[in-house]
């Protein structure tokens, strides 16, 4: 007799492939600027350029799976995602069309983000999964979405350095991907039923009431940004330090970062559970004390340009990524209703994707401030947020009664996952 297959696996393709076309432009930087001739703020733009409809993508995508249901918004995603190739394979010649692809690609990672994401988590639970643990949903949604976004990188980078066509081929085989993620979609269940869907306006939905929660306030809101700043500092910024030493191998170097920064970060996503156990809760302050160590030494590899130094950075940087990011994604999707699952978890995303317009700033900035100075002020930032944060989680976390008699209010439930850091 067949062992089962889990239904959050019908889903984990289209997340991984939705993030694998959001992060695979990455390691063409180089190539655009030496083959397509733009100038070094026009590729960091084209690389933050996804941000543009990943985050009312993300937003908008979350109301209308909690109106219709996760399955056809993520077909929606997964449909933008590969148009988003399409166009890109089509466009190196055009930098308008360049940013029209990244901005279809960062639809499809908005939607990913957020619907997948809920639907994986949703799919992590009773009655579909009984024996997942209370972190399982969130754990196995930030790891798809991470190791989409390495390995995604890792092959378009290879395909770059050593393949035809390297602004047409990656772009290609993603595409090639999509659609057999789109057959093994339909296979998945529905995770949210229909009594259970929103039925008022949609504008009304796109307020989420769980950011008012002073936990997301004082402790998500300062966090979240950070998360794709390290992953973005580790993999756009510090491979631009040391071009220079690289020579020819600038390409497959940056690729080698991003699959470094990401996979290590896949790796620290599994340890947050046990950081929560031997620290009362506070693995969001482990990970940012980390990402704060790595920007610090971000700065002093800019300035010394060694090549050796940068990985060992990016390594840092991406294992605090990785502890980040699972951390405060349990947080905030803790704060919310059913109902309201799939817009938490689309406004925390929006918050961490902000973090990838950094190198875009420090880019421009280099003709007054070198990437040595911008990093030592983001640093400091950094550091800031990490007492922030610090503070915040002075007192802990609110649990839940065992049984409530009654429906808490919107502003005082919260959902096991808090539960279980709380108690850990």
């Amino acid at each position: 007799m067949h062992a089962r297959i889990p239904a959050w696996l019908a889903v984990a393709p289209t997340g991984f492939l939705l993030a694998w076309g959001g992060n695979h432009f990455t390691p063409l930087l180089h190539v655009y600027e030496t083959v397509g001739g733009y100038a070094p703020w026009q590729a960091n733009l084209l690389l933050g350029m996804y941000v543009a409809g990943l985050v009312p993508g993300m937003l908008l995508a979350a109301g209308l799976s909690d109106h219709h249901g996760r399955r056809p918004i993520a077909i929606a995603g997964l449909l933008a995602g590969a148009l988003g190739s399409v166009v890109l394979a089509a466009s190196m010649s055009s930098f308008v069309l360049l940013c029209a692809g990244r901005v279809l690609a960062g639809i499809g990672v908005g939607v990913g983000m957020s619907v997948c994401s809920t639907w994986i988590k949703e799919l992590s639970s009773a009655p579909h999964d009984p024996s997942a643990t209370p972190t399982a949903g969130a754990r196995r949604s930030s790891m798809i979405l991470t190791l989409g976004f390495a390995l995604g990188a890792g092959v378009t980078g290879s395909l770059a350095q050593w393949a035809p066509l390297p602004g047409q081929l990656p772009f290609l085989v993603h595409l090639g991907l999509c659609l057999l993620a789109g057959i093994a979609l339909l296979a998945a269940p529905e995770s949210l039923p229909r009594e259970l869907r929103a039925r008022g306006a949609l504008r009304d939905d796109l307020r989420v009431s769980s950011v008012r929660h002073p936990v997301f306030a004082r402790i998500v809101l300062p966090a979240a940004p950070w998360v794709f700043a390290a992953a973005a500092v580790a993999y756009a910024i510090l491979p631009a330090t040391v071009e220079a030493q690289i020579g020819d191998s600038a390409t497959i170097y940056a690729t080698g970062l991003t699959v470094l920064t990401l996979g290590v970060g896949a790796i620290a996503q599994g340890t947050v559970g046990l950081i929560d156990r031997f620290t009362s809760g506070r693995a969001l302050v482990v990970g940012l004390s980390g990402m704060s160590a790595g920007m610090i030494l971000a700065a002093v590899a800019a300035d010394l340009r060694h090549p050796v130094l940068v990985v060992g950075v990016a390594a840092l940087l991406g294992a605090s990524y990785g502890v980040c990011v699972v951390a405060g994604l349990v947080i905030a999707q803790s704060l919310a209703s059913p109902r309201e699952l799939a817009g938490i978890t689309g406004v925390y995303y929006s918050l961490a994707y902000l973090g990838f317009l950094l190198p875009t700033i420090l880019a421009a900035l280099t003709p007054v401030l070198p990437y040595t100075g911008g990093l030592a002020i983001v640093a400091a930032v950094c550091v800031l947020c990490l007492a922030a944060v610090a503070w915040g989680l002075r007192r802990p976390l609110p649990a839940p009664a065992s049984t409530p008699p009654a429906p808490l209010p919107e502003e005082e439930r919260v959902e096991p996952e808090v539960a279980a850091v709380a108690a850990s």
